[in-house]
């Protein structure tokens, strides 16, 4: 098996789908490796480091297509919205594509890859079970948006984040509020507290309440019922606008108190929940700041601008698409290695196997033979459209 590895072609993406040091893992799997020159520059990693681990270099994008019986990328169709569709001449029927898709967000993309004839495999769609917690690049990207959202945050922010005591007297240190404590919000709290900040967290789902805690965070509990508040996935579920409303109003002294607001909340198929209106952003002191990791949904914050750095009632409001492309050498590295890992998992003696048997396997692949063959991608496409606006992960 040849797994192929291009270059991304969403414009500004520097990740790469593949990292030198884990090409011996899919050599010794019994593939080959095939990456398109410059593939991994813009990540940290020159060809030469990819030919030393036993990689083929090739001089276009074409050429990896037409060798690989596996195509690995970060952004595919449907998660590319941009250069994307390009991508479908190349693919031929029997040919398997991994990536990123977005096929909650944009589920007609997933049947035009179908068109295709070639198997894709969606890595949202990753079951979040212990075996499977290698190959969960959902998780692993969202664990550098948390982490970046802070860094961001802290230098928007024109305070200091820890508590300092000089000369000049001391200094208080920046209060923190994440809304949502899936992995991004989790990996905010933790990063924020290793700056020094007063942490506290907000989560529809009280079960996190500990998770909060480990990482020394504060949880925020409010009178509300809560009960279903998460699916079998451990995923949060929508809610009534009604109970949104109440939400609001019991999070608005939180919000007004704190310097920093980081959002995380997302409902896998639905625009991201609307937790902050322009009156609570209005009530926060001048100069503080929201990092919306939503906005890529629509926004958690009612003045998110897509993909842009906006100033509103003197709070700086940051709702920039695909943070984890931001910090592309560890990006890739954790990346890879669910790569590597989901390749492995898919391959028996050196060749594919497609037991549907398999709970990773079933969940993950969503085109075969033509046909969407995903449950959750049907109902999906039953029920489009969805989220207008598509953007990377």
């Amino acid at each position: 098996m040849i797994v192929g590895v291009p270059k991304e072609s969403y414009p500004g993406e520097r990740r790469v789908a593949m990292v030198p040091s884990l090409v011996p893992t899919l050599v010794k799997a019994g593939c080959e490796v095939a990456i398109e020159t410059e593939a991994g520059a813009a990540a940290g990693y020159p060809d030469s480091g990819y030919a030393e681990k036993g990689a083929r270099v090739l001089p276009s994008r074409e050429q990896v297509f037409a060798t690989a019986d596996i195509v690995i990328q970060v952004l595919c169709h449907g998660a590319n919205d941009r250069t994307g569709r390009a991508d479908l001449a190349l693919l031929r029927p029997g040919q398997v594509l991994i990536g990123f898709l977005r096929p909650d967000n944009v589920p007609h993309t997933v049947a035009e890859i179908a068109a295709t004839g070639a198997m894709a495999f969606s890595v949202e769609l990753m079951p979040r079970i212990t075996r499977s917690q290698s190959m969960d690049a959902l998780s692993a990207m969202a664990t550098v948006c948390g982490y970046k959202a802070v860094i961001m945050a802290a230098e928007a922010l024109p305070r200091f984040f820890p508590m300092l005591t000089t000369a000049a007297g001391t200094i208080t240190p920046a209060r923190v509020l994440v809304l949502g404590a899936g992995v991004a919000g989790l990996q905010a709290i933790a990063t924020a507290r290793r700056l020094g900040a007063v942490v506290s967290a907000y989560d529809v789902r009280s079960a996190v309440k500990e998770q909060v805690q480990s990482v020394g965070g504060r949880f925020v509990e409010l009178p509300l019922e809560t009960g279903q508040a998460e699916d079998a996935r451990g995923y949060a579920v929508a809610k009534e606008e009604s109970f949104y409303q109440r939400q609001r109003e019991l999070l608005a002294r939180t919000v007004a108190d704190s310097d920093v607001v980081i959002s995380t909340a997302v409902v896998p198929g639905k625009p991201a929940p609307r937790l902050v209106t322009a009156e609570m952003v209005a009530s926060m002191a001048p100069g503080s700041v929201i990092v919306d990791l939503a906005a890529e949904r629509g926004g958690n914050c009612e003045l998110t601008h897509p993909d842009q750095i906006a100033v509103e009632h003197g709070v700086t409001i940051a709702g920039l698409f695909n943070l984890a492309g931001t910090v592309p050498y560890h990006a890739s590295q954790m990346y890879a290695r669910n790569m590597s890992g989901l390749i492995v998992h898919l391959l028996k003696g050196g060749k594919l196997n497609i037991d549907l048997q398999d709970e990773i396997t079933r969940d993950t692949l969503v085109t075969r033979d033509g046909k969407v063959v995903n449950n959750r991608v049907q109902e999906f496409l039953a029920s489009a459209p969805q989220v207008a606006q598509s953007s990377p992960n």
